[in-house]
Formats: structure tokens, C-alpha cells, sequence
């Protein structure tokens, strides 16, 4: 059966031969994070999740989790990093091969390897569960890394959420922000202004990336769809557009861990 493809403002919806509608985004990695978050209910089973990052409680998201080499992945003798993961059964062939995609997609650029989990202690339990999200850097033992099959299996969600496993934050939380950004406080949604808190961040003498894959968007967490950012000293510059890691975000990925 032929494909029949419509647009519809930033997405292009298709009919596939089996009758059931496949969406193609055309959006950035924040605007699609957003879309699958923004409506999400956490269960008691799930990590305590803000925004589309976990923490163990609450008192955590004030502080950046990620500033020492106690939550970096170990280093191998062949000075690879391996980080155990493992796929839970319920997603679909295809939907798998996204989500592999995007592991392997750290292969080609850094010494990372991500490898099915045998017997490790500490690894990456990716899940569909309600929205998109993972804790910043290695927890310890099993940590969930959530890419709910509604919404977050797109290949830069999936280098978003991988990137936090491996110790990274948004990039407008930077420490160095106030610099590049403004934040726009009286845009934001009420109870979301936590989403931009400074974070004594490792920026690993690496440049402010408005194009970053961990950058949001001019409207993030809007309360009156008006910006929450602009940028510094230009205003008209483009972000929060990023489809895939970019080549600031692999630099300091592999001056982190030292690749």
C-alpha cells in the first residue's frame, strides 16, 4: 500500500501500510521533550522526576550531581568506558533499533561503549515508562533511563537522555550562562523555575553551545508563550534547535572522560 504524506504545521504525519499513522517530527530535541513530558503523571514506582531529569528525592535537584569522578562510568585498562545497559522486552523490533541507533551513535565519536548488560552491577535499565528522562550520571547499581514508546524514541532524545546518564546537564543551567543567556523569569511557568537554576557545572574549557543537543528552546516552559531565554548580546541568535549531539557536546564528552 503507498504512503500518503501530509503536512501539518512543524509535523509531517504518514500513513503506513499497516493503517496506523506514523509521526515524523520536525522539531528540536527540547520542543520534543516537552511535548512528552508536559502532560506525564509519575507513578510511586517511578524515580522522583522533574522536568525530564530523576533524583533519588526531592533535595537533590538543587544540586549538581555530576562534579567529581564518583559519578563518571569507570575507565577500562583498554581506556574504554563500557556502560552496561539493558532494552526492556516491550518495545517493538523497530523502536529498538532507534534506541540502539542512538547507543551506537557514541561509538563513532568517543570512547563510550554502551554493551548489553551480562552480570555488571551498575547499568543503564532503559524502559518505556511515563515520559522521557534519566538521573544525571552512574547511580549506582540499576538505573532507570526511561524513553517512553509514546513521544521519546526519536535519535536526539535518545543522545539527550544518554548524555545525562554520562553526567551531563542542560546547557542553560551552565554555570557560565549569565553570559550567553537571559532568563526571562516572568515567562516562565509557575513551579517550573527550578528548570533554570545555575549548576557549578564542569564546562571543560568548551564555549556556551546555543546549538548543544542539551540546549532548550527560546519558549521552554512558557507560561504566556512568550520567550524564557534570549540570547546575549544577540538576540536574534538561533538555539535550541539541535537535532543531534554536536561537535561541542562530543568534545567535552571526551575531554570528561578523557577519551
Amino acid at each position: 500500500m503507498a504512503s500518503f504524506t501530509y503536512t501539518l504545521g512543524l509535523f509531517i504525519l504518514l500513513v503506513v501500510s499497516d493503517g496506523c499513522w506514523a509521526e515524523e517530527k520536525d522539531l528540536s530535541v527540547s520542543e520534543l521533550l516537552w511535548k512528552a513530558n508536559k502532560d506525564v503523571v509519575h507513578t510511586e514506582e517511578e524515580p522522583f522526576v522533574m522536568d525530564d531529569i530523576a533524583y533519588d528525592n526531592e533535595n537533590e535537584r538543587n544540586a549538581d550531581q555530576c562534579t567529581s569522578s564518583s559519578c563518571m562510568w569507570p575507565k577500562s585498562a583498554d581506556g574504554r568506558i563500557y556502560v552496561p545497559y539493558s532494552i526492556a522486552t516491550h518495545y517493538s523490533s523497530r523502536e529498538r533499533s532507534i534506541i540502539e541507533r542512538g547507543l551506537l551513535s557514541f561509538h563513532d565519536v568517543s570512547c563510550i561503549r554502551f554493551v548489553q548488560r551480562t552480570s555488571q552491577r551498575d547499568y543503564l535499565s532503559i524502559q518505556s515508562n511515563n515520559g522521557c528522562y534519566s538521573y544525571v550520571g552512574r547511580r549506582g547499581y540499576s538505573q532507570t533511563l526511561s524513553l517512553s514508546r509514546q513521544g521519546c524514541l526519536y535519535h536526539n532524545t535518545v543522545q539527550h537522555e544518554l548524555l545525562h546518564a554520562l553526567g551531563f546537564n542542560h546547557e542553560q543551567c551552565r554555570s557560565d550562562r549569565d553570559q550567553h543567556i537571559r532568563i526571562l523569569w516572568e515567562n516562565i511557568q509557575s513551579g517550573w523555575e527550578y528548570a533554570f537554576d545555575k549548576i557549578n557545572t564542569l564546562n571543560l574549557n568548551t564555549p556556551y553551545d546555543y546549538n548543544s543537543v542539551m540546549q532548550y528552546h527560546r519558549y521552554a516552559f512558557s507560561g504566556n508563550n512568550k520567550p524564557t531565554m534570549v540570547p546575549i548580546p544577540n538576540a536574534n541568535v538561533e538555539f535550541g534547535t539541535g537535532s543531534q549531539m554536536s561537535q561541542n557536546d562530543i568534545t567535552r564528552l571526551n575531554r570528561l572522560y578523557k577519551c
